[in-house]
């Protein structure tokens, strides 16, 4: 037997949830609003229980138009239908078995909803060495590098994906009212329709746009968004992000710079083919990292900034250590499952 108060808040309950279906099924008659108008103003707490449940009903609101939300809160309603009756044909029965049969209804309706209407993630990934080609429902193009996740939910009113890891290319369905956004870390691109790449990094972002406009924000920790492009700007006016540029952000600090880029060495990748025009050696090994079978390791900081030049097939992981070899003194200690770089005499 549960204690006088609770026993009141159930009770409480289970007669703004009636009064909410019976206003929600039809108007009432005069009777019912004089019964329903004298139970708001007999306990202040009724009124805030009622409200309790009418936002909860109109929780389903802006999915009612759909078949299937009609459907099951027709059973709502015909389940009021049924107890209206025996409620005023048999006096002040216990109401709880009725009480159950429209929660059981109202949680129908939210379960359905969810499943139908909630947008799971749905995830798109590759293993190392692997490209992917895949088109959204929206009709957007995501192609992925070797070991990269994509998270993908899609929304009545916007496009969310979040890069986990690795780089993927983004041609972009054209929907003005409904923006597209890659989450890299802290480092969020906006577009609506166009075509640019996100890589992630350890300790940095980079964007290249090929075609259209995007929007690169930097989220802070309690969610405040401000614009990276806005602050290059503002230092050079040159530095605006477009297409055949690329943006580098640092992920831990507030250092971002844009300059132009090669696009069509750029996108490489995509054919399985890695192109370096001096990049450092650690964000070289990074990428060949994704198509690599034993992991190259920079075991000395010293040699994280050579400069790597060339071409090489992704995966071919000796080709790119003789390269490396021919133009820096790199030694090579090979150990089980990885290849530690360092510097050579």
């Amino acid at each position: 037997m549960m204690p006088a108060d609770e026993e009141a808040a159930f009770e409480r309950a289970e007669e703004a949830a009636f009064w909410c279906v019976r206003l929600a099924a039809s108007p009432l008659d005069q009777a019912s609003q004089d019964a329903f108008d004298a139970w708001i103003a007999a306990d202040p707490a009724n009124a805030a229980a009622f409200e309790e449940v009418v936002v909860l009903w109109q929780g389903v609101d802006w999915v009612k138009d759909a078949p299937e939300m009609i459907a099951h809160r027709a059973e709502a309603v015909e389940s009021l239908r049924r107890t209206n009756e025996r409620r005023w044909s048999r006096g002040p029965a216990p109401r709880r078995p009725w009480v159950a049969a429209l929660a059981a209804c109202f949680a129908m309706i939210f379960v359905l909803g969810i499943q139908i209407f909630g947008h799971p993630v749905q995830v798109y990934e590759t293993g190392i060495g692997e490209r992917r080609i895949a088109t959204l429902e929206d009709g957007t193009r995501l192609t992925m590098d070797g070991a990269t996740r994509v998270e993908v939910r899609m929304d009545a009113d916007r496009r969310r994906l979040t890069l986990v890891n690795g780089r993927a290319k983004f041609d972009v369905a054209h929907d003005p009212l409904r923006p597209l956004s890659v989450l890299a870390r802290n480092r969020l691109t906006v577009a609506t329709g166009t075509s640019f790449s996100v890589e992630l990094l350890p300790r940095q972002m980079r964007v290249v746009l090929y075609e259209g406009k995007v929007e690169v924000l930097a989220q802070a920790d309690r969610g405040r968004e401000t614009s990276l492009l806005t602050r290059t700007a503002s230092a050079d006016a040159d530095a605006a992000l477009v297409p055949g540029k690329e943006l580098v952000a640092s992920t831990e600090g507030t250092q971002v710079r844009v300059a132009k880029t090669d696009v069509a060495r750029s996108l490489d990748w995509e054919n399985g083919q890695l192109s370096f025009e001096g990049e450092p050696l650690a964000l070289a090994v990074e990428r060949i990292n994704r198509s690599a079978k034993e992991k190259l390791v920079i075991a000395d900081s010293a040699i994280a900034n050579y400069r790597i030049v060339g071409t090489f097939n992704a995966g071919d992981t000796e080709a790119f250590l003789e390269g490396v070899a021919a133009l820096h003194p790199v030694h090579i200690d090979r150990q089980p499952g990885m290849l530690l770089l360092r510097r050579g005499g």
